[in-house]
């Protein structure tokens, strides 16, 4: 089943519960959000209350985005402000089942996400274990990038290596989500797309976000 998050980092941020609202409108399923530290990735975006204001202005599940260097810290207070599903980075945790593990215990969806130059093999003592995989198909840290080709090969291996697994958990896709590229996603494993600069850059989200949907296949 496809499912799509509007990603807020592309959002206007001094009216963020209206831009979701047009999202909704338009058949978001959940909100994602990117936090940003500016050390893993060169960029600052938000942090543990803006995410409780988003529990706030949606009934969506929340869906956090941690590219933060010590997301141990963290995953706690992002959980007790509403994330219903968290994602982590392979490249900066040394004990990831521990952190997965967490995650699960304090009642929230987990995720682990690989950058584009990080090989699908990293995975493969925790394939059995995350509840969704998320592959980013362009560099972290900025909207508006242009998608990664290569993305459709890395999300072909992560679907085969989740299966050999005996693992159904889905495939986000994150990075350059639009209606050129969201049917290819779909064909090659993913079932969960992030749009940010495709739909809040819109004159009309709503329209947007359908419109991504039928690339999809929805």
């Amino acid at each position: 089943m496809i499912r799509l998050a509007p990603s807020i980092l592309a959002a206007d941020f001094s009216n963020l519960a209206a831009e979701i609202a047009a999202a909704t409108r338009g058949g978001a399923d959940q909100v994602h959000v990117d936090v940003m530290d500016g050390h893993f990735v060169p960029n600052i975006t938000i942090g543990v209350p803006v995410v409780k204001s988003l529990r706030k202005a949606t009934k969506l599940p929340l869906d956090v985005h941690l590219m933060i260097m010590d997301p141990d810290r963290y995953i706690e207070p992002f959980i007790d402000a509403g994330a219903n599903m968290v994602s982590v980075h392979v490249e900066v945790l040394p004990h990831l089942h521990r952190t997965i593990t967490q995650i699960k215990k304090l009642g929230a969806k987990a995720g682990v996400v690989l950058n584009p130059s990080t090989p699908v093999n990293a995975l493969s003592e925790i394939a059995a274990d995350v509840d969704f995989v998320l592959v980013m198909s362009v560099n972290p840290g900025f909207g508006g990038q242009v998608f990664i080709p290569h993305s459709l090969k890395k999300i072909e291996h992560v679907r085969a290596l989740l299966d050999r697994a005996g693992n159904s958990a889905p495939i986000e896709v994150d990075g350059g989500v639009d209606t050129s590229t969201a049917g290819a996603c779909a064909q090659a494993g993913a079932t969960l797309f992030v749009a940010g600069s495709a739909v809040f850059g819109a004159a009309d989200p709503a329209a947007a976000f359908r419109e991504i949907a039928e690339a999809a296949g929805v």
